[in-house]
């Protein structure tokens, strides 16, 4: 069986697309080869390029020293195959396609030659990027003609100027940038950045009026679940070998804010692949935050210490998923901001429900549990102190989610270093900056009412002190005590059984 490949490719007679797809421009830098980027925006381009909307290819630029699959990718031209499985709109989908957008791989520290001229060739419009959310950092340096500088932002000051040289300041020849780093406003903080490197090497006032004037770094919002590698999923429904293959979900959002300007240029943002240029993303920030990400931090306890390992398999059980959508359509959504609509959190949250139940994802609840206390005061207790604002009572499924997420933080003991918790005479580990602290607080002498009084006080874990929030620090204790009485599962069951009356 042949591997994946241009020649591969070019044997065959029903590409299922046109073959001119394949020999397009270049018109994008990205940087960066991870799973994400080959899993959202190159796909994204690949989309576009088949239904002649962009009609521009990516050329990669790899960063890092790490190894990867940079090599194997390259020996089959740049091509790969995606697998999107999951469930949308309650259907399942099990379908492959060939990403046919990446022209090919350059080596920053081995062929920065090589990049400075792509960049200053007139097709390159625009530049892509995830360098995790450490690559967004500031790190002085200086920037000298012909030599590759360490930072990502560094890197992209030299390209900026370039191409400033090349096109002697012409103002149509600037990018669009559109970082997908994990980081809020992930654009102005590059640009600052950036800017501020600039002002640190250069005197040249043309260069940082250009630099100002002709270039534009667009906030963007990206989700999409990428596990990474296919492996052997897709071995007996290729026609052909692939050492390349990912999967993803169905779902994909890539949210870029800008203005028309931006929106006319960016041709490859269609409604059917989940790309679109907004005035304003905040919107888009806040219902990814709350719907998708605080319900799983107000689930993932109960879900662990309920016994279940993979999300999946608690979105099986009916009383776990009547609990994931009740606390999403009625606690949270009534909890949100009046600036989303009740049909864009229905939508959203139907779209949530349908991810959680994807079969082919091994998604770990452990790892949701990571860094809980955390996502528990910044995702989930802005929530609770709104749905109290605004309704003068507790939510009770928050308040369900809050209290085994304090049972599921309780370590019983410390090995090398590290914090283990136990249910059901099983061992797991704890992943908390704060684990000392709980560790210390319930294994202290005195009731659990006074350790949960304790835990809520503590003004460096929460920002203020929970026990003067109305009476809840009663209703975590019973809570609790309810827990430990009749167990978390059969709890739920029963407060569950009350919110659906």
């Amino acid at each position: 069986m042949d591997y994946l490949s241009l020649n591969y490719l070019t044997k065959k007679s029903d590409l299922g697309f046109e073959r001119r797809v394949l020999y397009y421009p270049e018109k994008i830098i990205q940087f960066g080869t991870g799973v994400l980027l080959k899993g959202l925006p190159d796909i994204i381009i690949d989309h576009a390029n088949k239904n002649g909307a962009f009609e521009g290819k990516i050329v990669m630029i790899k960063s890092t020293d790490a190894k990867g699959t940079v090599e194997s990718l390259v020996s089959q031209d740049c091509l790969y195959t995606v697998a999107t499985r999951g469930i949308s709109d309650k259907r399942l989908i099990d379908k492959q396609d060939i990403c046919t957008s990446i022209s090919r791989i350059l080596i920053a520290k081995t062929q920065w030659a090589s990049i400075l001229s792509l960049s200053r060739k007139e097709e390159i419009q625009f530049v892509f990027s995830n360098t995790t959310e450490l690559g967004i950092t500031y790190e002085p340096e200086k920037i000298t003609p012909g030599e590759c500088p360490n930072s990502f932002p560094g890197k992209v000051l030299a390209i900026l100027k370039s191409r400033f040289e090349h096109f002697n300041g012409d103002l149509s020849k600037g990018l669009i940038f559109l970082p997908t780093e994990l980081i809020s406003n992930n654009g102005d903080e590059l640009k600052r950045i950036v800017f501020q490197l600039a002002k640190e090497n250069f005197t040249d006032m043309a260069f940082l009026s250009w630099l100002k004037s002709a270039n534009t770094f667009c906030n963007t919002l990206v989700d999409r679940i990428v596990p990474g590698a296919a492996n052997n999923a897709l071995d007996d429904k290729l026609p052909y070998k692939d050492q390349n293959a990912i999967v993803v979900e169905p779902y994909a959002l890539w949210a870029i804010e800008g203005d028309q300007s931006i929106k006319d240029k960016l041709t490859f943002c269609l409604p059917e692949n989940g790309a679109f240029v907004a005035p304003n993303i905040e919107k888009y920030k806040e219902i990814k935050l709350r719907i998708l990400n605080a319900a799983h931090t107000f689930s993932s306890g109960l879900a662990f210490l309920s016994g279940y390992r993979l999300v999946k398999d608690a979105m099986k059980n009916q009383v776990f998923y009547a609990f994931m959508k009740t606390i999403m359509a009625k606690e949270i959504s009534e909890a949100m901001t009046s600036e989303i609509s009740d049909t864009e959190k229905k939508d959203f949250a139907q779209k949530v429900l349908d991810r959680f139940r994807n079969p082919f994802l091994e998604h770990q609840w452990l790892s949701i549990c990571m860094n809980y206390s955390y996502k528990m005061t910044m995702r989930c207790l802005p929530l609770i102190k709104s749905y109290y604002q605004e309704k003068k009572e507790v939510p009770q499924l928050m308040l369900l989610g809050f209290t085994a997420h304090l049972a599921f933080l309780r370590p019983v003991k410390i090995i090398e270093g590290k914090y283990y918790g136990e249910v059901n005479g099983e061992e797991y580990i704890i992943n908390d900056p704060h684990a000392d602290f709980f560790y210390k607080t319930w294994s202290s002498t005195g009731s659990d009412k006074l350790k949960i009084q304790k835990i809520l006080e503590n003004e460096e874990l929460w920002g203020e002190n929970l026990n003067n929030l109305n009476s809840f620090a009663g209703h975590v204790y019973n809570t609790f005590s309810t827990f430990e009485e009749k167990g978390i599962d059969k709890t739920l069951s029963e407060i569950i059984s009350k919110t659906e009356k």
